[in-house]
């Protein structure tokens, strides 16, 4: 069984490599890190680098698709390449599949549109705008379509569709491997559990905490204030969607 997980300038890392370390200890699976071109990607904070494997272009059957979010999806909201390969890779795919803002990138393709789905809670609302019905669930199954929320959830993403794909067994045999049992020491784990002014602060500031430095591209799709740009007004985007710059230190 072969499963793609797609790689992107300023990912978020744990929305890809979460998922990874879940899926790959399925018998049978070979995980691939699929990008535009084979080799090393930054991730969002930039200190990281994934590595892509495959080109798209020679990948194009996977059994399960999974895009990963992170605040690079506003780049490829109207990037026509990787919009067909996602619609072309759903042709065949098992699953297909998202965490955090990647659903944005599914529902940019046409994807999602009637289906309930989920994303990081800073762009959740932005899923009706391109054709999807927004949940609040950790993770949502619509058919052959299941999308996490954000970041972590990618975890229990893996492992719903470990148990889904390879059986109960397999699945709780892989969470007992990895030790996954959380046990968050603050209880800031929604957005409904955290105190306001912190929730809002992150709102205004499109997640960024405190003055940490992370991808000198930084366009976030994750953001609240700015304004909505059309594609046809040339930011590049797809028409009605939330994008800001959040931060940049002019570092190569």
């Amino acid at each position: 069984m072969q499963m793609a997980i797609l790689l992107y300038d300023c990912v978020t890392a744990l929305d890809a490599v979460g998922p990874y370390e879940i899926l790959s200890r399925i018998p049978g699976a070979e995980v691939v890190f699929t990008a535009a071109r084979p080799g090393p990607i930054r991730t969002d904070m930039n200190s990281l680098a994934l590595t892509a494997d495959a080109a798209l272009s020679g990948l194009v059957t996977p059994d399960v698709l999974l895009v990963p979010g992170g605040p690079g999806t506003a780049d490829l909201l109207a990037d026509a390449p990787t919009l067909d390969w996602l619609r072309h890779v759903d042709e065949t795919s098992s699953r297909t599949t998202s965490v955090c803002s990647g659903s944005l990138l599914l529902a940019a393709a046409g994807l999602l549109t009637g289906r309930r789905a989920t994303s990081h809670w800073v762009c959740l609302d932005q899923l009706s705008a391109l054709g999807a019905v927004p949940a609040t669930e950790r993770v949502v199954i619509d058919g052959k379509y299941a999308t996490a929320a954000g970041v972590s959830a990618g975890i229990d993403l893996a492992l719903s569709l470990t148990g889904h794909m390879a059986g109960d067994e397999i699945a709780e045999a892989i969470q007992l491997v990895t030790e996954y049992a959380p046990q968050p020491p603050y209880n800031t784990v929604s957005t409904a559990t955290a105190p306001p002014a912190l929730f809002a602060a992150l709102r205004a500031s499109g997640l960024v905490v405190g003055t940490v430095w992370h991808c000198p591209r930084w366009r976030s799709p994750l953001a609240d204030e700015t304004r909505f740009r059309d594609t046809a007004g040339g930011s590049g985007q797809a028409p009605g969607v939330l994008i800001t710059s959040v931060v940049d230190t002019g570092r190569a």
